[in-house]
């Protein structure tokens, strides 16, 4: 990532653990957003937190029914002008989009939920999903997977879906880039599988020719699969109707963009047209083309993975 992306994504972050704090605070106090107003609260000492492993990185922790986190999960909040709607139930969640990693700064700093984050602990922040809650993250450009378990929110980068530990980005090998193409599967503790193994490929289909730059996974426990190479783009608008589509196309043509299409899905409900612009080469290509819609005046635009 460029300098001044890193600065953005890390004052952000900065941004997010006072905010996570302030609504630890309030929740606490029995306030479900950030005010001025001054409350008082009774916090527990934070316990130790761990140190670097001495050998490699720690294994995924298995699933198991937990009871929801005291705090931390208001019907709602507000982080940085945006609302936030947090989910009653993570059952049948799955997600794709940006996954990136908090560590060093925030290291023995209290979460939303009231743990202290260990960025050498399997663990991972969301917006919405409820805490605590298992997910399967894998990795769409290399196909490794973790499981992680969710006890803070955020990321409250606007294209970013899941804020992941230092040893979880490390096992999905996307520490050194900063950022990865991810699938966020939630996990039911009642029907997990314990002896699925995680954090590595899926299985190569063998019958498959595999090309550079190319992944080609197969079925595996019942999980879905990857095949080819995951592609970004920065979808604009969705319309059901063709001429609504058409209309917006011609308009981003005029912009400098790079490639527009419309792409066309069919649904129970009818066909939705939804026009993009990409695919784009980079996570960073992809931003700056979302700074630029919103700059533009866009508001409904929005990073997707496929």
């Amino acid at each position: 990532m460029s300098k001044t992306t890193l600065l953005r994504t890390e004052s952000l972050r900065l941004a997010a653990c006072f905010v996570n704090a302030c609504i630890f605070v309030l929740l606490v106090s029995g306030q479900v957003a950030c005010t001025s107003k001054k409350h008082t609260a009774v916090v527990s000492v934070i316990p130790p937190v761990s140190k670097a492993p001495s050998r490699g990185l720690p294994p995924d922790p298995i699933p198991k029914a937990e009871p929801r986190s005291r705090y931390g999960n208001p019907p709602s909040y507000t982080v940085l002008g945006k609302r936030y709607h947090t989910l009653s139930t993570s059952s049948g969640f799955t997600e794709r989009g940006i996954a990136s990693w908090y560590g060093k700064k925030f290291h023995g700093r209290r979460t939303s939920s009231g743990e202290t984050y260990d960025m050498y602990a399997m663990t991972a922040a969301h917006t919405r999903l409820p805490l605590p809650t298992y997910v399967q993250v894998t990795n769409l450009e290399n196909g490794k997977q973790v499981i992680v378990r969710v006890n803070d929110r955020g990321p409250f980068h606007q294209n970013r879906v899941i804020d992941l530990s230092y040893s979880a980005a490390k096992k999905l090998d996307i520490a050194t880039k900063g950022t990865g193409l991810v699938e966020i599967r939630a996990l039911d503790p009642l029907h997990y599988p314990l002896a699925k193994k995680s954090g590595t490929k899926a299985t190569q289909n063998t019958n498959t020719e595999k090309t550079e730059n190319t992944a080609i996974w197969t079925e595996e426990a019942g999980q879905r699969v990857i095949h080819g190479r995951p592609k970004v783009f920065v979808q604009v608008g969705a319309f059901s109707k063709r001429t609504s589509a058409d209309q917006l196309l011609n308009q981003l043509r005029n912009l400098n963009l790079g490639a527009v299409s419309v792409s066309s899905i069919a649904r129970d409900t009818g066909v939705l047209h939804r026009v993009r612009v990409g695919p784009l080469p980079t996570v960073q290509s992809a931003d700056i083309t979302f700074a630029k819609l919103t700059d533009m005046g866009m508001r409904e635009h929005r990073i997707v993975i496929e």
